[in-house]
């Protein structure tokens, strides 16, 4: 059980080695040529346009449920009219830059490990460093800057639209007037929230992309290695999203409030 553990232990510290050092080369790459504008465009049209249809029915559905839950609730304290203060706070702070993210997680990081393992194991890496173009700047950074760029904006939309589903539920069967409803959110929304809320999808974004690539290069035993690195990469990245999420709230908390 010891050797076990050992070794466990050993490949688990090799794996985070290899993602750190990914990560460097990464972020070392944007700042260099050549530069592969073509790619990143590409690359956002995938990520985000792509992306925005489950995060429109992601955000508009977790607001409505969460209007509909709260409300009964608040009306036990005779509380429903501040709703609106309710779900603006929880999407804006955490649902909406989380739930993106693992949206983004089940879509984008998963595509991703599975198109780079399928180019590692029918070697189409090997050709690419043949030709003399370094992987990293052609699929990674493109990817990276995607992701890193589109999250945020995909969070606004979701934080829009989970905002929009709350008040068609808090107005249509809350009985809820469409101002007070409004009143609530800005009156209870502040700036620190907001920031929050966008600091955040940066970190979440670059997590999702940069373990996807790692997961899809690492891609071992054909396509069968293809279907273990997807899910090791969803999973990866979902987890990852939960245990940032924690750790950048613990700090911004104390730096903002």
């Amino acid at each position: 059980m010891l050797s076990t553990f050992d070794r466990w232990l050993k490949a688990a510290a090799a794996e985070v080695q290899e993602y750190v050092r990914l990560s460097w080369a990464t972020t070392r790459a944007v700042f260099s040529r050549p530069f592969y504008y073509h790619d990143v465009i590409e690359q956002l049209d995938a990520i985000g346009v792509g992306s925005l249809t489950v995060v429109l029915l992601t955000g508009i559905f977790t607001g409505a449920v969460l209007a509909l839950q709260s409300g009964l609730t608040l009306d036990q304290f005779g509380a429903r009219p501040v709703v609106g203060r309710l779900v603006s706070a929880s999407m804006v702070k955490e649902l909406g830059p989380v739930l993106t993210a693992l949206m983004l997680a089940g879509r984008v990081g998963s595509g991703i490990a599975a198109e780079l393992g399928s180019m590692v194991v029918t070697d189409q890496i090997n050709a690419l460093r043949a030709l003399g173009t370094d992987p990293i700047r052609k699929l990674v950074v493109p990817r990276v800057l995607a992701g890193v760029l589109m999250a945020p904006i995909l969070t606004i939309i979701a934080d829009f639209m989970g905002i929009l589903g709350g008040g068609i539920i808090a107005i249509q069967q809350l009985q809820v007037p469409a101002s007070v409803y409004w009143k609530s959110i800005t009156d209870g929304l502040y700036m620190n929230d907001v920031w929050m809320g966008i600091v955040k999808p940066f970190f979440l974004g670059f997590v999702i992309v940069s373990i996807g690539c790692h997961v899809g290069l690492n891609t071992k035993g054909g396509t069968q290695g293809v279907g273990r690195a997807t899910t090791n990469a969803v999973v990866g990245a979902s987890v990852a999203v939960l245990v940032l999420d924690f750790f950048i709230t613990r700090l911004m908390i104390t730096l903002l409030y």
